[in-house]
């Protein structure tokens, strides 16, 4: 109930940030009536402007904000408001013109005014930063180079869109109100301040080491790292926090990777990590005594928030990872509560952490469920990809009670989440970690 009442705060607090500019602007003398469909313009303007500059505080990863949804929803909310937002803001010159052809008119760039070339090039960065964000992989833009470009357009087209809103002066004409804007787009400024230089700053005074580089099965290692000059941090198992590699904290070239080590091993933190980008195929290249920089924890896929008599995981790909941190969790707290875990892939001998499973089952109260895409001639276990019939087959008569975990990527996730939920699993007992936060 508690995390329900936090959640339910931080939404009202969004509704606030988003709303409260809107009304401000009401108070006081207004202008001349335009009618209802210029009133519905600038008011979509005004709210879509406002939902831009809230997209800077929700990317900017406070702890207490982002605990009681976890930040991978946040970061799916953020792509969604975006779009919302994009959709307001084309409404609002839209609806002036189907009003008003004639308006046309004044964007002829040789009697443009200033305002107005704030507002069309507002537009256009914003534009941009939707398109580059939603077809990214599609264009083949670089990670880190979207990431840079990514924060540039943000502040270019929320900058223009508060000095077009100065310019026109329709419901902001007063000082006070114009200040409110600009009070807006300062508050962000102070955010960006926070996460690329205070935040950097920070994670540089708490460096940490590389002590170890495992290589496990499937093209994936496993770094071992642990505290420089102090304490480190705790973690809930299944958590995640952003790597810095060869790079400084400052370089914007972070990512993020699920911690796959004991909740209860205080001193080190391991990260498993899969060959699949730019990035990771150089992973097995990380030297020991190579320094790194950690952000985190964060995210809400953890057995310690959801407490049951059973749990059942599901995990595809290297998606195991947080998975192995709640297993290896429970064997370190002596836990014997009844565990069931489907795990997808490709092969047998590709399969990692397949010789520590093994381990496990013997030390847990575990039933674990292969399903290889590409059998061996040999094998007798399930076969094909993972469907709601291998879920009838083998999830346990409990079901219902059971917290489910799945991690591993989207289109299994959307079939588990179906079949689970088919087979009388509770909607609030399915917990989704998604891999791809951009």
């Amino acid at each position: 109930m508690h995390q329900y009442l936090r959640a339910a705060f931080w939404i009202l607090v969004y509704l606030a940030l988003v709303l409260t500019p809107l009304f401000v602007l009401l108070i006081g003398p207004r202008p001349l009536a335009g009618g209802f469909w210029v009133d519905l313009s600038l008011a979509l303007g005004f709210a879509g402007t406002a939902m831009m500059a809230v997209m800077f505080l929700l990317t900017a990863r406070f702890q207490r904000a982002t605990a009681p949804f976890g930040i991978d929803l946040i970061y799916y909310f953020h792509r969604l408001a975006s779009i919302g937002a994009f959709i307001f803001i084309l409404l609002h010159p839209l609806l002036l013109v189907v009003r008003d052809p004639a308006l046309l008119g004044a964007m002829h760039p040789a009697v443009m005014p200033w305002h107005l070339w704030a507002g069309t090039v507002s537009f256009a960065a914003l534009a941009a930063l939707m398109i580059t964000s939603l077809w990214r992989k599609q264009l083949r833009i670089h990670y880190d180079e979207w990431r840079v470009a990514h924060m540039l357009l943000a502040v270019a087209a929320l900058v223009l869109a508060v000095a077009h809103i100065a310019g026109v002066a329709h419901y902001s004409a007063l000082s006070w109100k114009s200040g409110l804007w600009l009070l807006i787009a300062l508050s962000c400024g102070a955010t960006i301040v926070y996460v690329r230089l205070v935040k950097p700053l920070q994670m540089l005074r708490r460096p940490w080491r590389v002590v170890e580089v495992i290589e496990e099965r499937g093209s994936s290692w496993t770094l071992v790292v642990r505290p420089e000059r102090h304490a480190g941090f705790r973690f809930l198992p299944g958590q995640f926090a952003w790597l810095t590699l060869w790079s400084s904290p400052f370089a914007m070239k972070e990512h993020p990777f699920s911690i796959s080590s004991s909740a209860e091993a205080v001193r080190e933190v391991q990260f498993t990590i899969k060959e699949l980008g730019d990035f990771t195929s150089r992973i097995g290249r990380v030297k020991p005594g190579t320094r790194v920089y950690l952000d985190g924890p964060y995210g809400t896929f953890s057995i310690d928030l959801s407490r049951a008599p059973g749990y059942v995981f599901i995990a595809g790909g290297v998606g195991i990872a947080p998975v192995m941190s709640m297993l290896r969790t429970l064997v370190d707290r002596g836990d014997r509560r009844p565990l069931q875990l489907f795990y997808a892939y490709h092969t047998w001998e590709r399969l990692t952490f397949r010789e520590e499973l093994a381990q496990l089952k013997e030390q847990l109260d575990l039933e674990i469920v292969y399903v290889l895409s590409e059998p061996p001639p040999d094998w007798q276990g399930e076969t094909g990809y993972l469907s709601e019939e291998i879920f009838a087959r083998h999830l346990p008569a409990d079901r219902a009670a059971r917290e489910c975990f799945i991690c591993g990527p989207t289109p299994m996730i959307r079939v588990a989440e179906r079949g689970l939920a088919r087979q009388g699993v509770p909607p609030t007992h399915i917990h989704s970690e998604l891999f791809d936060l951009v």
